[in-house]
């Protein structure tokens, strides 16, 4: 449903010489996804006829849900996911801590009410959370902002 361009994962990609070099940055540190990642764009290139392909992993900058493509935006709610809102840039220095759950509400992804229910911080991987509306009363995912 996602290009890795559309989720901001793919950075860059050069070919030099027949030899392809992907650079990614993973969604958070430990993003099992990435294995997949990394054999899917082995495969795919390799079959567009390119024998050297080589897959960079880059952390610097980290990744951030801003770097979501709108298209990508759109492609999550259309699915059912609850796209992240912009943050913006951050500021440079100490990140500070908040223990309290976030406040913003977060519109049902199907029926468009506001009215939804935070049911679990975590959902099917570390940088989701499960959410249910109130209204359609059916459960979604929620991409959260990072």
């Amino acid at each position: 449903m996602l290009t890795l361009a559309d989720l901001g994962v793919l950075r860059d990609v050069r070919e030099d010489d027949g030899r392809v070099t992907v650079t990614i940055t993973p969604t958070y540190s430990g993003c099992p996804a990435m294995d997949e990642m990394r054999a899917d764009l082995v495969d795919q290139l390799t079959a567009a006829g390119y024998a050297d392909v080589e897959v960079r992993t880059v952390l610097h900058p980290a990744w951030t849900t801003d770097w979501i493509s709108e298209d990508g935006l759109r492609k999550l709610a259309d699915h059912g996911i609850a796209p992240p809102q912009r943050i913006g840039p951050r500021a440079v220095g100490p990140v500070p801590l908040n223990l309290e759950p976030p406040s913003r509400r977060v519109p049902c992804p199907r029926c468009g009410s506001a009215r939804t229910t935070e049911l679990s911080r975590f959902g099917s991987t570390a940088c989701k959370a499960l959410r249910r509306c109130e209204d359609c009363r059916e459960p979604f995912e929620q991409i959260k902002e990072l």
